[in-house]
């Protein structure tokens, strides 16, 4: 079967597809096992703070998930970031990853987005030489403090 995009939120950061949504918690916490126990409750807060996702699948897998936003700052204007991006183990370097970032830009170009933007923690070479293979650059240092 075919790779699937499937896009789980509408335009307007409604959730669209809750089945999907739940079947994207296993992939998903891949990258952020730090997810509060109550997935759906916790993606619907950062759907409601203007985000969306949107999914790869192969029948009723779910192999990649995306999660992402578009809004303006005084920087880069109309910009597209994606917060998480995240390939099933199983299934990396299998193209999942390549799809979803295809797509998300697909989202981004319909949005009249002029940037498209992600951060990747510094731990994570592999992700790193992808980006780059897409024809993304390093364009700063990002910076925390916690509170």
């Amino acid at each position: 079967m075919p790779l699937q995009l499937i896009d789980v939120t509408s335009d307007r950061h409604e959730l669209i597809e809750p089945a999907w949504l739940a079947r994207a918690e296993v992939v998903h916490r891949q990258l952020r096992p730090q997810l509060p126990d109550d997935y759906a409750a916790a993606m619907r807060a950062v759907f409601a703070d203007g985000a969306g996702m949107a999914i790869a699948a192969d029948g009723d897998a779910v192999l990649g998930v995306a999660v992402h936003r578009a809004y303006r700052n005084t920087f880069a204007g109309h910009r597209f970031y994606v917060d998480d991006l995240v390939t099933d183990d199983t299934r990396r370097s299998t193209g999942v990853g390549q799809a979803l970032l295809a797509h998300c830009e697909a989202i981004a170009r319909r949005l009249g987005c002029v940037s498209f933007e992600l951060d990747s923690g510094v731990q994570r070479a592999r992700a790193h030489k992808f980006y780059f293979r897409e024809g993304m650059t390093v364009t700063s240092f990002g910076f925390r403090k916690p509170l």
